[in-house]
C-alpha cells in the first residue's frame, strides 16, 4: 500500500488528547445520583481526519478519546456514581465497531497505536470496576460488531435486545483479515470464560450470535425483548446498586484544561517538559517537583483540586506520552529526567500513602499507576538519567524503573541519589500485578524487602550494589557513556526493539493484561502487516468494494 492520507495529515494536523463533556462530539454523559450513562452517538460527519464516515456508530481514535474521558472524569468528578450504563443513542444500532475505512487509509504505525490506546481504555473501564466500586453495565439495543462488543466485553454485564435481528459479533478474521485489535478473544475465553470450542465457531461466523443462544453461550448475561429491553435493563441496575456500599457524599474534583505551550520541537507543561530531536530520533521528558507547598490532609488535597501535584503531574504526564505515541512516530528513545528535591517527593509520597483509604487519594494513585502502565505499554525505548539536581523518590523512582535502563551518575560531590518510599511497594503495580521491584528482583525476592527497609537515599555505587539501577558512570565518563548509549540504540532496527522490549518489559506472572497487550504487539505488528489483510488483494484493502480479498493460503 502507498503512504496513506490519513498518517500524512496526522503529522501536519498532530492529534490532540485533551476534551471535555461541553466539547464532545460523539457521546453523551449524564449523571443522574449513583447511576452514570455514557449514550454512544457518534457523528458520521465529524470524523477524526477527513476521508472517512464514522456510519453505525463505528468509531476511530477521537472517539474513544472522548469515552476515555468520559470514564476519567466520572471517576474525579462524580465520586457517587455506583454503575455506569453505556448505551447507544441510535436505533437498532449499538456500535459497529472500529471504522474500516479509517484503518484501511491509516499507516501502519497509527493502527496499531489506535488499537493500544482503545484498549487501554477498555482496561480504564475494568479497573474502575476492580479499584473504585463502579459497576459498568453494557446496554445493547442493536447490533454489537468487533470492537463494539470488545466495548461491551470491558464491562461487567452485557444486556441483548430479543428483536430477532441484533447480535453481538467478532467477524474480524472472516470479513478483513485481520484479529480483534482491543483485547477481544482474550477477554471472550479469560474473563467471561466462553468455552474454546464455542468461542472458535462465534469468531469465524460474520453475523455473529444472537437471542438466547448468545445468553447460552455466556456472550451476553441476558437478554431482553424490543418492548421491555430499557425497563429490564434499569431493573438491573436497581438491582446493582442495592448491594454496592453507600454512595460518596463527597464534592468531586473538576479537571480543567491543562495548560500546555507547544513549538514545532517542544511542549512545555507546569510541571513536564518534552523536547524533540527529530534529527536524533530522541525525545527529552523531564518531570519537575512542585516548588510549592503541598497540602497534608485530605482536606487540603480537595481543596487543591486537579492542581495538585500528582494529578496535575501525572495527567500532564500522560498526554506527553500519548503525543509520542501517534505524533511522533519516528521518535525511537526517550531519555527521562527530574529536577527538584528528593525530600519534596518523599513527603508528597507520605500524604498519599497515608491517606490512600480517601476516595480521592486513591483516584490519584489509580492515575498514577495507570499512566505509568502506559508508559510500560509504549513502544518507545526509554532511558532513566539521574543526574544532579535529579528527585527520582518514591513514585518518580517507579517512572525511573519504568524505563529499560537507569543510568546514575557516580559523582559524591554532587549529592546524586534516589530514595524509596511507601508508594514502591505495589501502590503503582504493573500490567502483571507486580510492582516493579517484584518485576526487577524475581529471582531474589528478598531483596525487595530489603530495598524497602532502606529508608534513607543512597547514592550511585550503593545503588548500583543494590541492583537499583543498570550502569553507574563517573563524572569523567558519563558524557561518553550517555552518548555511545544514545548511539547505539538509535542504530538498532526499531522492530526488533519493540519486540524486544514488549518481551522483557513484563517478566514473571501472566495477566489478562499482559496476554491483551503482549498478543497485540505481536499479532497486530504481523497480521496488519500481511498481503492476506493489507496487500493489493488483501481483504482489508477491498473491503466495502466489489472485489473481495484473495489469500495466499501458505500457514506460516
Amino acid at each position: 500500500m502507498s503512504e496513506p492520507a490519513v498518517s500524512q495529515r496526522a503529522a501536519a494536523k498532530p492529534v490532540e488528547f485533551q476534551t471535555s463533556p461541553q466539547h464532545y462530539h460523539h457521546w453523551k454523559l449524564t449523571v443522574e445520583g449513583a447511576v452514570a450513562t455514557l449514550a454512544m452517538d457518534v457523528q458520521e460527519d465529524l470524523p477524526l481526519v477527513e476521508g472517512y464516515k464514522l456510519k453505525l456508530n463505528s468509531y476511530d481514535l477521537g472517539v474513544d478519546i472522548e469515552l476515555a474521558d468520559g470514564i476519567n472524569r466520572i471517576r474525579f468528578e462524580h465520586p457517587g456514581v455506583r454503575v455506569v450504563v453505556v448505551k447507544s443513542l441510535k436505533p437498532k444500532m449499538f456500535c459497529a465497531g472500529a471504522n474500516i475505512y479509517m484503518l484501511g487509509t491509516s499507516s501502519h504505525p497509527f493502527k496499531v497505536n489506535f488499537c493500544k490506546f482503545t484498549n487501554e481504555t477498555r482496561c480504564a473501564i475494568e479497573d474502575a470496576s476492580q479499584y473504585s466500586g463502579l459497576r459498568f453495565v453494557a446496554a445493547l439495543n442493536g447490533t454489537c460488531a468487533g470492537g463494539g462488543y470488545e466495548l461491551a466485553l470491558a464491562c461487567d454485564e452485557i444486556y441483548l435486545v430479543d428483536d430477532g435481528n441484533s447480535a453481538v459479533s467478532l467477524p474480524e478474521v472472516p470479513l478483513l483479515g485481520v484479529l480483534p485489535g482491543t483485547g477481544g478473544l482474550t477477554r471472550l475465553v479469560d474473563k467471561r470464560k466462553v468455552r474454546r470450542d464455542r468461542a472458535d465457531v462465534f469468531c469465524t461466523l460474520a453475523e455473529g450470535i444472537k437471542g438466547k443462544r448468545a445468553k447460552e453461550w455466556g456472550l451476553v448475561d441476558d437478554v431482553f425483548p424490543t418492548s421491555r429491553f430499557e425497563a429490564e435493563v434499569n431493573s438491573r441496575v436497581n438491582q446493582s446498586l442495592q448491594t454496592m456500599p453507600p454512595t460518596q457524599t463527597a464534592q468531586g474534583v473538576r479537571l480543567s484544561p491543562l495548560e500546555v505551550q507547544g513549538t514545532a520541537d517542544a511542549r512545555e507543561y507546569r510541571y513536564v517538559s518534552l523536547k524533540l530531536d527529530r534529527a536524533g530520533r530522541v525525545a527529552h521528558l523531564t518531570l519537575r517537583a512542585p516548588e510549592e507547598k503541598q497540602p497534608e490532609t485530605p482536606e487540603g488535597i480537595l481543596e487543591a483540586g486537579d492542581r495538585y501535584w500528582p494529578l496535575r503531574a501525572y495527567r500532564e504526564l500522560d498526554d506527553a506520552l500519548l503525543h509520542l505515541r501517534i505524533n511522533e512516530s519516528e521518535i525511537g528513545l526517550v531519555c527521562l529526567r527530574t529536577v527538584g528535591e528528593l525530600a519534596v517527593i518523599r513527603e508528597v509520597d507520605t500524604v498519599l500513602w497515608k491517606n490512600r483509604e480517601h476516595w480521592l487519594v486513591r483516584e490519584i494513585l489509580l492515575h498514577m499507576a495507570r499512566v505509568l502502565r502506559r508508559l510500560d505499554l509504549t513502544a518507545k525505548s526509554f532511558f532513566t538519567l539521574v543526574e544532579a539536581g535529579s528527585c527520582f523518590a518514591g513514585n518518580l523512582l517507579e517512572l525511573a524503573w519504568a524505563g529499560d535502563r537507569v543510568y546514575m551518575r557516580n559523582d559524591p560531590g554532587k549529592d546524586v541519589q534516589i530514595s524509596v518510599s511507601a508508594l514502591n511497594g505495589g501502590v503503582l503495580p504493573m500490567s502483571n500485578g507486580l510492582s516493579r521491584l517484584q518485576s526487577r528482583f524475581l529471582k531474589n525476592p528478598e531483596q525487595v524487602e530489603r530495598v524497602m527497609n532502606h529508608s534513607e537515599p543512597v547514592g550511585a555505587e550503593e545503588a548500583l550494589e543494590m541492583g537499583l539501577v543498570t550502569v553507574a558512570p563517573d563524572s569523567l565518563d558519563w558524557d561518553d557513556e550517555i552518548r555511545l548509549a544514545i548511539e547505539e540504540r538509535r542504530s538498532l532496527s526499531p522492530d526488533a526493539l519493540t519486540g524486544l522490549e514488549a518481551s522483557l518489559r513484563f517478566a514473571g506472572p501472566e495477566s489478562t493484561d499482559t496476554k491483551i497487550f503482549g498478543r497485540l504487539t505481536a499479532w497486530q505488528n504481523w497480521i496488519f502487516q500481511r498481503p492476506n489483510a493489507v496487500g493489493e488483494h488483501g481483504a482489508l484493502t477491498n473491503y466495502g468494494k466489489p472485489t473481495k480479498g484473495k489469500f495466499d493460503f501458505r500457514r506460516t
